[in-house]
Order: structure tokens, then C-alpha cells, then sequence
């Protein structure tokens, strides 16, 4: 067995090495530039595509221009061939000459393009590959890099030998290979599981010593709190599950301690283990919170690092503003950013003012909290309007705004098991649910998901006719949104 897979596998190295270099080695034998939208570097450009290998000796062109969302690329560049380059077009004027590939930019409108002559041209799906090659750079407006990436990839797919193509390499190593990644990928997951699960057993050991060490201490901690408040109150119905969930997370721990290292490597113990690091990590979060209450609304010894602790969550949210508004679409420079950016320094200021005050004793505890409340409620206000101008200036229509509104959205509110947001361990955090501030985090994720979702929806579908003015003509080509 060993013999026969080295026989075929030598034999593909030798049909797939000793052909492919033969082939892959024609440079473009004419390469022109249109620029017309002003955004190339020719003198990194034109060096970079001519040295790009052709299976076929290929003209290559770039045609750029400054457009429109709405327009339709592939109808400018067939006016612009029609007007400027006619001999981009076969002679009868019905295709795209023979030898030729355009690769197409509308960096206004944001749509990208590939032509080809019909000896060149390739399937709507190779397309669409060569597009996609090259809009990440797009997005991040490095045109000339992103034009050399498009060109690079049409390069290996434009009359690509059969035995470098996709269906034949699958093909070929899939036979060759399925027993052993088979075999390979079982003994990888197993091992991953295994490393997976003795990771969360030793999270969930961590925290669960630090409970049962401090479990005492937190019962007399919570029989000190004031009921009367209505921090106190709340804080205190946590705990009152607080001995069951302990009880619980115990029975979890015995049944991961049982597992053996061959059982680890299984899928739903590692769901144990992940469910003992779990609960034992939400108890011992619990434990700081009902110490904190305890020491912040009794004034104890130790209540000032208790109030710096609830203050944490938005010191760090007002710390991250600034990043956030840096961000590319992020919409610095607007009414909402500036707002923010008034609101961070007023807090700032506020927070030194509620701490004297509460170590003055001038304000109560519950005073304090009630304010920090009202400041993170205020940031939640502004963080939404601010997602409002966001999504206004990124989206081109209501289907675009809707999906990005749907992603900030489920960021503010979503599970942990979909945006590892987890439990907010702050007296704040316990008596309201996750989901009541919006923090600058959760904003970043519903952006950044948001953004990913839109430019992959406008990069989905390609355009394949040439408009109105194009006529009868059919050229192989289309362009498609980035």
C-alpha cells in the first residue's frame, strides 16, 4: 500500500511540477494603461504586471474611471473601448477582441471588472474569482495593489492547462489522500478535543478554588447587605440561587474529574468541562459582585477599590472611543463622533467628582451608582446615534442599512455563544441584563460584522450585460460591487 501511494504520488508531482513550469511562462505581450481615474501607480504597476506568466501570450489592459454606485461598469468600459481603444473589439464588434483581457476599476462607484477575448475567456465563476482576488485590497483603497492581485489571478486561470485546474487536482488527491486525511483529521480532532477539554478543566479548577475558598466569606458578606437598597435587593437575589449553583457546579466537577484522557478526546465531554469552567467562573464573579455590594453600599474598609471596580467597565468604554472613531468607515469627523467625544471628556471629569463626593460622604452609595447608571444609559443613547451615522454613510440603500442595523443591534444584544460577550462582573452587571448598555466593544463587533456583511452581499452577485448602449454586443466579461 505504502509503495502504490508513493507510485501515484510521484507520478503526480512529476505530470503536475514538470508541465506546469513549461506552461506558466509568457509574460503580457502588450500592456496598456487608462488610468482616467487618477488613482494607479504606474511606476509600480506596469513593472508588476509584466512580470506576470501567462499560460498564452495575452494583451493585458487597465481601464479606471471615476463612476457611480448605480452605474454599470461593464457598459462604461464598453463605450470607452468603443470610443478610445476599438481595437479592444473583434472586428465584426460583437466580442472583445481575440488575446485580450481588461481588467476594469470604478473606484467612486466601487465596482470591479474582467473582460476577455473569447480564445481568453473563462466561466462566470473564474470570474468571479479574479474579482474577489482582488477586493480586499479595494476596500482598503490600495488600488494599484488590488489592480496587480485581479491581473495576477486571471493570469493562473486564463487558459489554464486541465491538469492545473481545480477539478482535476481535487480529483486527482482526493484519491489519493481520503484515507489518510481521513485518518488524519480523526486523530487531530481527538487530540484538539483533548487539549480543549483539559484546558477548560483547569479554568473551571481555577475558579472553582477560589469559590469554595471564599465560601464562607461570602455568606457572611451577603448577610450583611441591605436589603432596603435597590442595588442590595437585586444583588441579593443572585445569591440566594447562589449555594444551589455551587451544589451544581460540584456534581459538574466530580463528572470531569471521572473523565479519562482517552475520554477527554471526545466531543460532549469536552461540552462538560466547558460547562464546569463556566458555571465555576460565573460563581466566582458573583462572589467579588456580593463582596463589592457589601463593602460599597455598608461604606466598609474596603469600598473605595469596590467603587473603582464598578467605575472599570466605563472607564475602559470612554478609553476606547477615540479607536473606535479612527477606524476606516467609522465616521470620525461627524456630529455624533464629536458628541461622543464632548461626552467622554464630561465624564471624565464626572467621575473625579462623584468619587470626592462619595469619599466626602456628601452622596450616598446608592447615589453614585444611580449616576454611573445614568452616565453608561447616556453612552448607550449616543453609541446608537453614532451607529445611525455610521450605517447612513457606509450603506447605499435600505437593504444595506437594514443588515447593518441588524448586526449592531444583535451586538448590543447578542449570547455569548455569538459575540463572547460574557457577564459583566459589576454591580451594574448583575442587576441589569448584558444587553442594557451598549458598550464601545459590542459597538466595534456589530460594526465590524456589519461592514462584512454589506461588502460580501455587494460582492455576491455579478453583472453580465452591457446597458442599453451596448446593443448586441456579448463579450465575455462582468463586474460585480466591492
Amino acid at each position: 500500500m505504502r509503495r502504490l501511494l508513493a507510485a501515484v504520488l510521484l507520478v503526480l508531482l512529476g505530470l503536475l511540477c514538470g508541465s506546469a513550469a513549461a506552461a506558466l511562462a509568457e509574460p503580457p505581450v502588450e500592456f496598456v494603461v487608462e488610468d482616467r481615474a487618477g488613482v494607479l501607480d504606474r511606476s509600480r504597476l506596469v513593472p508588476a504586471v509584466e512580470a506576470i506568466d501567462f499560460y498564452e501570450p495575452t494583451r493585458v489592459a487597465v481601464f479606471t474611471y471615476r463612476g457611480a454606485a448605480a452605474d454599470n461598469l461593464n457598459e462604461e468600459v464598453l463605450r470607452f473601448a468603443r470610443a478610445e481603444h476599438p481595437e479592444w473589439i473583434s472586428t465584426d464588434g460583437q466580442k472583445w477582441a481575440d488575446g485580450l483581457f481588461i481588467f476594469a476599476l470604478d473606484p467612486v462607484g466601487r465596482h470591479v471588472g474582467t473582460y476577455m477575448g473569447e480564445d481568453r475567456k473563462v466561466s462566470l465563476e473564474q470570474r468571479e474569482e479574479i474579482q474577489n482576488a482582488s477586493k480586499d485590497l479595494l476596500r482598503d483603497a490600495q488600488w494599484t495593489d488590488g489592480t496587480i492581485a485581479g491581473i495576477r489571478r486571471g493570469a493562473e486561470l486564463i487558459n489554464q492547462p486541465w491538469y492545473r485546474s481545480a477539478a482535476f487536482l481535487v480529483t486527482a488527491w482526493s484519491a489519493v489522500a481520503a484515507a489518510v486525511l481521513g485518518a488524519a483529521t480523526w486523530l487531530i480532532v481527538r487530540w484538539r478535543t483533548r487539549v480543549d477539554s483539559r484546558r477548560e478543566l483547569a479554568r473551571g479548577d481555577a475558579s472553582y478554588a477560589n469559590v469554595s475558598m471564599d465560601l464562607q466569606v461570602t455568606e457572611l458578606n451577603a448577610g450583611t447587605i441591605p436589603e432596603s437598597s435597590r442595588y442590595g435587593s437585586t444583588v441579593l437575589e443572585k445569591h440566594r440561587t447562589f449555594l444551589a449553583k455551587y451544589n451544581a457546579a460540584t456534581q459538574l466537577s466530580n463528572q470531569a474529574h471521572a473523565l479519562t484522557p482517552r475520554a477527554m478526546g471526545r466531543r460532549p465531554n469536552l461540552k462538560l468541562a466547558r460547562n464546569y469552567a463556566d458555571a465555576s467562573a460565573e460563581l466566582d464573579a458573583l462572589d467579588d459582585v456580593i463582596a463589592d455590594t457589601n463593602a460599597l453600599l455598608n461604606r466598609g474598609s474596603a469600598w473605595a477599590p469596590a467603587w473603582d471596580r464598578q467605575l472599570a467597565p466605563f472607564r475602559s468604554d470612554l478609553a476606547a472611543i477615540e479607536q473606535m472613531l479612527s477606524k476606516r468607515h467609522a465616521e470620525g469627523d461627524s456630529a455624533t463622533a464629536a458628541a461622543l467625544r464632548s461626552f467622554r471628556e464630561q465624564s471624565q471629569r464626572d467621575i473625579e467628582r462623584w468619587s470626592a463626593e462619595l469619599a466626602e460622604g456628601t452622596i450616598s452609595p446608592e447615589t453614585a451608582l444611580d449616576r454611573l447608571r445614568d452616565a453608561r444609559t447616556h453612552l448607550t443613547e449616543l453609541l446608537k446615534n453614532h451607529a445611525d451615522t455610521v450605517i447612513a454613510g457606509f450603506t447605499k440603500n435600505e437593504r444595506e442599512a437594514k443588515m447593518m442595523r441588524e448586526e449592531m443591534e444583535n451586538a448590543q444584544a447578542g449570547t455569548k455563544a455569538k459575540h463572547g460577550r460574557a457577564y459583566e462582573p459589576s454591580i451594574l452587571g448583575t442587576v441589569y441584563p448584558s444587553y442594557y448598555f451598549f458598550s464601545v466593544p459590542a459597538f466595534n463587533t456589530g460594526f465590524s460584522t456589519g461592514v462584512g456583511s454589506v461588502s460580501s452581499a455587494r460582492g455576491g452577485g455579478s453583472t453580465t450585460g452591457y446597458g442599453a448602449s451596448g446593443g448586441s454586443f456579448s463579450g465575455s466579461g462582468s463586474s460585480s460591487s466591492f
